[in-house]
């Protein structure tokens, strides 16, 4: 338990450096267009193609796809909902900030260390089907409420879904684990020396985008998105734990995931729409201390101790 909340705290101690060196200097306050370029085109791509390359396709477990999909589709229409009246800009804000699991950063760990092998190939499993949105099918939605795209309808979504490099590297990696093929070893050998650094660019751009929001509005849009997140979190977990078919370990990973924190990629989506992104890395940020203190709690209940 000690190592997992070591590298989660880990986590909060990168984001806080890229917060620090843009304070006294060391980043210019745009420099985090650069870092997330970085990570949304050259690292978090290589960190999907190193997961794929150690993936088990499990014919079993196929359905999980489905429930991450599923339960980032249900988080975009709440967020789209509730901001229904506010205006297409926070509409577009509350569908990216509600949805998406941050799964390889930092919710995989906590399986890894506790749940052992058959509850990492389940988290794959549902990464896929959640990886599908957090990489560029929410993007694609909100790009397309908020009218940003060049052209709306089908044919804009569809544009802006596969102008996102991580949702096409997600497409064609999920096809071949479909058909059981794989990469030379040596590509996946510079995708995982590319990929390990994800999770530091990541956090890291986070910081620099991290912007503390006193203004009452900005306190009571930040409450109101975590709210929903994690109560929304809550009547997931009842519904997988008690409701369906799978084996003990399977819905304890289940648990787990979908009180995840918000996905890195988030605050970059919501720069792209035009969005709050001082708020919406203050609500990731947020994201990453609650989960660490809600999954340790959830971990202690089912006494899962590896």
């Amino acid at each position: 338990m000690l190592e997992v909340l070591l590298k989660a705290l880990g986590l909060i101690c990168i984001i806080a450096l890229g917060y620090l060196l843009k304070k006294i200097g060391f980043f210019k306050p745009k420099d985090y267009v650069l870092v997330s370029k970085i990570a949304l085109n050259i690292t978090l791509p290589g960190a999907v193609i190193t997961s794929f390359a150690a993936f088990d396709f499990d014919a079993s477990l196929l359905w999980l796809i489905f429930i991450g999909l599923g339960g980032n589709l249900i988080m975009s229409m709440i967020g789209y909902l509730t901001a229904r009246r506010r205006g297409q800009d926070m509409q577009a804000f509350s569908m990216i900030n509600f949805a998406g699991y941050n799964i390889g950063c930092f919710t995989l760990p906590f399986v890894q260390s506790f749940l052992g092998s058959y509850g990492v190939v389940a988290t794959c499993m549902f990464d896929a089907g959640n990886s599908i949105m957090c990489t560029g099918g929410t993007y694609a939605l909100a790009k397309t409420v908020s009218g940003e795209t060049e052209k709306r309808g089908p044919g804009g979504f569809l544009k802006t879904l596969f102008s996102s490099v991580p949702f096409d590297v997600y497409i064609i990696m999920l096809v071949l684990a479909f058909a059981n093929v794989k990469l030379p070893e040596f590509a996946v050998t510079v995708s995982s020396t590319v990929g390990a650094a994800n999770a530091f660019v990541a956090m890291l751009m986070i910081g620099m985008m991290f912007e503390p929001v006193l203004e009452k509005q900005y306190l009571k849009d930040a409450a109101r998105t975590l709210a929903w997140r994690y109560g929304m979190a809550a009547a997931f977990a009842v519904l997988l734990y008690f409701c369906v078919p799978f084996p003990l370990e399977v819905r304890q990973v289940l648990v787990i995931l979908v009180f995840g924190p918000i996905a890195a990629m988030a605050p970059v989506f919501t720069e792209r729409c035009n969005g709050n992104v001082a708020l919406a890395s203050m609500i990731n940020s947020l994201s990453i201390i609650i989960s660490t203190v809600v999954i340790t709690m959830l971990l202690m209940s089912m006494q899962v101790t590896g």
